[in-house]
């Protein structure tokens, strides 16, 4: 079956919209910068969307009678340009799955200020907020989506996963079209959570560069539309054609150092593709700038790849690292590769890795063929996922 592409929606530290990240990346224009959502003790660079909460509702034209996440509200705006790009036909089965890993622990943090006050003090209501599922209602709701919805959760691989199973359901026959994706936002719990484990960069990311020493975090949302080929109203961006999630259970937080899940999922899913090692014409990498991750990755690719090994680079620098969101956001710049036959800078690179020596993408290119390009998203506990996306 084929299951094609037909709209593309994110919203990041780079700006609104495909339009503003596009030309982010083209300009070498990084959205990474000091923190001003809330204060913290912790004076590091990350990814912030440039709206407070009440802005993006102005933005999303809404007046919500009780607060609604920002995770949620950056995945509303994700969504909803994605959806609109797409426009499928209204007797379509339209379904969502949605991908967060901090859900609203942004409205819990306001929550416990007030409760640790006093234990009578604050809206309970509030807490609701923090599940995972209320983002993805909030999104099902925003966007008129009255078909399947579920909501996935598996850490940096997330929004990867969600896209995965969209597939899964187009082809069970049981949705048309599926929104898909993730959203996560910024919060004093996962800041503080990535400088407990010691993998937080005081400087802007450098990943695959010799001296990189951690990632930058990041928030925002990106939500790609798959849909059944046949059910197509207009030429789709191009085709999900191979996919794949393994785990190589080697550490909660840290990736193996033989990268084995990394290159189980990327194997497969060339597999699945029916597509060789030597037709992928760029690859967005998962690329964190952590000494671990990036070393692992490496050694993924080269036991791949080996002489082969494509173009690739990572967009991190640029949005920080967004978690749950970053599969989503990642493959929708994977998506508008392939259309547009463009390939991203890995800003911030000078020196390659001793132990192995890649040199990623430093400059935008335009006017190249992507014929396959591959988007990778490695998760905590190491749970990997590759996605490919090809023309035809």
């Amino acid at each position: 079956m084929h299951i094609a592409v037909s709209g593309v929606g994110v919203i990041s530290a780079t700006g609104t919209g495909v339009g503003e990240n596009m030309k982010a990346m083209k300009e070498g224009r990084s959205g990474v910068g000091q923190l001003t959502l809330f204060e913290s003790r912790h004076h590091v660079p990350v990814g912030e969307v440039k709206y407070f909460d009440e802005e993006l509702c102005r933005l999303l034209e809404i007046t919500p009678r009780k607060p609604i996440s920002r995770t949620a509200l950056l995945g509303m705006a994700a969504a909803k340009e994605a959806l609109c790009d797409a426009a499928p036909a209204q007797d379509l089965r339209i379904g969502l799955v949605s991908a967060t890993s901090v859900g609203g622990m942004d409205l819990t943090e306001r929550f416990f200020v007030d409760f640790m006050r006093d234990e009578a003090a604050g809206d309970v209501d509030v807490v609701r907020e923090h599940d995972p599922r209320k983002s993805t209602s909030h999104i099902a709701s925003y966007c008129g989506i009255k078909g399947f919805t579920t909501t996935l959760s598996t850490a940096c691989s997330s929004a990867a996963n969600a896209i995965i199973y969209a597939a899964r359901l187009i082809e069970n026959d049981i949705c048309d079209v599926v929104v898909a994706g993730g959203c996560d936002a910024l919060s004093r719990f996962t800041l503080n959570g990535f400088f407990a484990l010691g993998i937080l960069d005081d400087r802007a990311c450098r990943p695959f560069d010799e001296s990189r020493r951690g990632l930058n975090l990041g928030e925002g949302a990106g939500y790609i539309v798959l849909q059944r080929a046949d059910t197509l109203g207009k030429a789709p961006y191009c085709y999900l054609t191979g996919y794949a999630n393994a785990n190589d259970a080697f550490h909660q937080t840290a990736s193996s150092p033989d990268g084995e899940g990394a290159y189980r999922a990327m194997a497969e899913a060339l597999q699945m593709a029916g597509v060789a090692k030597e037709e992928v014409d760029y690859i967005n990498v998962h690329g964190t700038g952590t000494p671990n991750n990036d070393a692992a990755e490496a050694t993924a690719l080269v036991r791949l790849f080996g002489d082969t090994l494509p173009p690739f680079s990572s967009t991190k620098p640029f949005t920080g690292h967004t978690l749950a969101a970053a599969g989503g956001i990642e493959a929708v710049y994977a998506v508008l590769a392939v259309k547009y036959g463009v390939r991203y800078p890995n800003l911030n690179f000078g020196e390659p890795m001793q132990a192995t020596p890649l040199r990623p993408c430093t400059v935008w290119s335009e006017g190249v063929e992507n014929r396959h390009v591959m988007s990778n998203s490695f998760g905590f506990g190491g749970n990997d996922s590759s996605l490919i996306f090809s023309q035809r």
